[in-house]
């Protein structure tokens, strides 16, 4: 008998340990939970579930959409651009990576051209509250033929900036949520053709 309350004994010391090693460790995780956006919760969800359906972090952290049969790459070229001067952002770059690759492979390579889109001012003070977020500017917008000859358009998945992390100030959310729907206007438009 003496020997099985021992052995109840040992294993409750165990457990103490273990519980008290856990909520060490964890402690600084929890508190930080308490701190981010109220949506970070959902949006980490969503990454969570992209990742596990494609098996690639890259595709779980960036928005797609097919451009409609029968459009060229310079018809979705011109909507995007129409569509950004629209909504007054500014096209500050572009970069057309398969006449670069052309270039130095001397071979053909599928249409990819990336454009790069800004709002300085919003630009400025999300540096200003952060200078990380320097890494994701300006907002690229992607014109992509696949291995199959289909056009797409990709652009970063913008709600891990905005609600990944601890929330922003209320202005400059949104300015953040404002740039936000005018990236996706861009890419769904340019995708539609919808001028």
């Amino acid at each position: 008998m003496s020997i099985i309350r021992n052995l109840l004994a040992l294993i409750g010391l165990a457990v103490i340990i273990l519980t008290i090693i856990v909520i060490a460790r964890y402690t600084n995780l929890i508190k930080l939970t308490t701190e981010l956006d109220p949506k970070a919760g959902q949006v980490y969800l969503e990454l969570a579930n992209e990742l596990a359906k494609t098996g690639s972090a890259v595709e779980a952290t960036v928005w797609r959409a097919a451009v409609n049969e029968g459009m060229t790459a310079d018809d979705v070229e011109e909507v995007m651009k129409s569509v950004a001067s629209e909504h007054n952002i500014k096209n500050v770059g572009e970069l057309p990576l398969y006449k670069q690759v052309e270039s130095m492979s001397g071979k053909p390579y599928r249409y990819a051209k990336i454009f790069m889109f800004c709002d300085a001012l919003t630009a400025s003070r999300m540096m200003d509250f952060n200078d990380a977020f320097s890494a994701y500017l300006p907002c690229r917008v992607s014109l992509i033929e696949d291995k199959t000859g289909k056009l797409w358009i990709y652009t970063m998945n913008m709600d891990l900036m905005i609600h990944g992390g601890k929330p922003l100030p209320a202005e400059l959310k949104k300015e953040a949520e404002q740039v936000k729907t005018i990236i996706t206007d861009i890419m769904n438009r340019g995708a539609a053709g919808d001028f």
